[in-house]
């Protein structure tokens, strides 16, 4: 496996940076941003995004419970309230588009637990964590030294 160094012009870098942060600012629940990020980085097979959202999380205080069992979170009813199965069930909608488009119930559903801005940022996450994801894996970064 080759490791490819040159991530980004510096100036898309800088704007993905800016939306990632706009995104978990305005959702307003660091918690809930890094088990949103951490999902999408699961399905996007992102080792460096993983490593990374996981030691986040941890310093942002979700539990190891809510980590180990985040992959299988619609079976984990009891682990996971829900404001953060409609969140989940966003991310997953948005991040892999079977369907071609993020079905009505789906959206719906997160609709009913966070408000119009909140939701709009819930999906700027999705979208920002999904590029980054795209950016590491196609540039093979390897996990591995982040500290929070």
């Amino acid at each position: 496996m080759t490791t490819r160094t040159r991530l980004l012009d510096p100036a898309v870098g800088r704007a993905m940076s800016a939306l990632s942060a706009a995104a978990k600012q305005g959702l307003g629940d660091p918690a809930l941003a890094e088990l949103v990020v951490i999902r999408a980085s699961q399905l996007n097979h992102c080792a460096f995004c993983l490593d990374m959202h996981l030691a986040l999380a941890r310093a942002y205080g979700v539990s190891e419970e809510q980590l180990g069992l985040l992959a299988a979170w619609e079976e984990a009813e009891d682990v996971f309230d829900e404001r953060e199965r409609a969140a989940l069930a966003l991310t997953e909608a948005v991040t892999v588009l079977t369907a071609g488009f993020v079905p009505d119930d789906v959206y719906e559903r997160a609709a009913k637990h966070f408000d119009e801005a909140r939701l709009a940022h819930l999906i700027g996450l999705v979208v920002a964590i999904n590029n980054w994801n795209r950016v590491m894996v196609a540039r093979r970064i390897p996990p591995g030294g982040y500290t929070p």
